[in-house]
C-alpha cells in the first residue's frame, strides 16, 4: 500500500519511466500505424459519431489517437504519465493541449467530459485497481457520457491475464471482464468488439464502448 495520498504506487512510477525511455522509438512505431487498423478507425468513428463535449484521451502517448480524434471534429485533449510523451505530442500537434497527469487522480472537475478514451492505457494497471480507476472516470464525466476502450484481449473463460511487457507487467482482459467493472462503477455498456490479432500484434484486441449512467 502506499504510505500516504500524495506518494504514488511503485507501478505507476515504474510505467512513467518506462515510457520515457521508450518515447521516441514507441512514437516512429506507431506513427501511421491507424492507416492498417480499419476496426480501430470504426470503433474511434463509432464513438465520435455518439460523443457530445469536451473528449480527453487518457494515455495519450505521442498524441496520435487524439488528433484523430481531432481530425473527426471532436474538441479534445490528451493526459498521460509520461513527460517525454507529451513533449512528443506537443512538438507533433502544437495546436491541441497535452497535459501530464494520472488516470488514477484526474485533476479535472465532477462532470467535466462528454468522454473518455482509453486507448491501450488501463493495461498497465493492476486488476485490484481497475475499479477505483472506473470510478475515477465516471466522476469527471457527466451523466450520459462515453467512455471507451481498447485492450489486449483474452476469451471470456480467462477474465483477466498478466502478460510480460516491454515496459511494465500488463494485464489482458476478457471483454466479460471488463463489461462487469465497469456496470459495477456506474456504466452501461453499450458496443463491443473482439478481433484477431493483426501479424504484428501479440494476439487478440477488445474494444468496449459505454456511456455512464444518470444518479438514481
Amino acid at each position: 500500500m502506499r504510505d500516504s495520498m500524495a506518494s504514488e504506487w511503485a507501478d505507476v512510477a515504474a510505467t512513467r519511466a518506462g515510457y520515457d525511455a521508450l518515447a521516441e522509438k514507441y512514437a516512429e512505431i506507431a506513427a501511421g500505424e491507424m492507416d492498417k487498423r480499419p476496426f480501430d478507425r470504426a470503433m474511434l468513428r463509432a464513438f465520435a459519431d455518439v460523443v457530445r463535449g469536451t473528449v480527453a484521451e487518457l494515455g495519450c502517448g505521442p498524441g496520435r489517437i487524439a488528433a484523430h480524434l481531432h481530425g473527426l471534429g471532436l474538441d479534445v485533449f490528451g493526459i498521460d504519465l509520461s513527460p517525454e510523451m507529451i513533449r512528443l505530442a506537443r512538438a507533433a500537434y502544437p495546436r491541441l493541449r497535452f497535459d501530464q497527469g494520472t488516470m488514477e487522480d484526474l485533476a479535472l472537475a465532477d462532470g467535466a467530459l462528454g468522454g473518455i478514451v482509453a486507448w491501450y492505457s488501463i493495461i498497465h494497471t493492476p486488476p485490484e485497481r481497475i475499479p477505483a480507476v472506473f470510478t475515477e472516470f465516471g466522476r469527471v464525466l457527466a451523466d450520459g457520457g462515453h467512455l471507451l476502450l481498447a485492450f489486449q484481449a483474452v476469451d471470456d473463460a480467462t477474465d483477466v491475464l498478466a502478460h510480460d511487457h516491454a515496459v511494465a507487467q500488463a494485464y489482458w482482459w476478457s471483454l466479460r471482464g471488463l463489461e462487469s467493472r465497469l456496470r459495477d462503477a456506474g456504466f452501461r455498456p453499450i458496443a463491443r468488439l473482439w478481433r484477431e490479432g493483426d501479424p504484428d500484434e501479440r494476439g487478440p484486441q477488445g474494444y468496449l464502448l459505454a456511456t455512464k449512467r444518470p444518479e438514481s
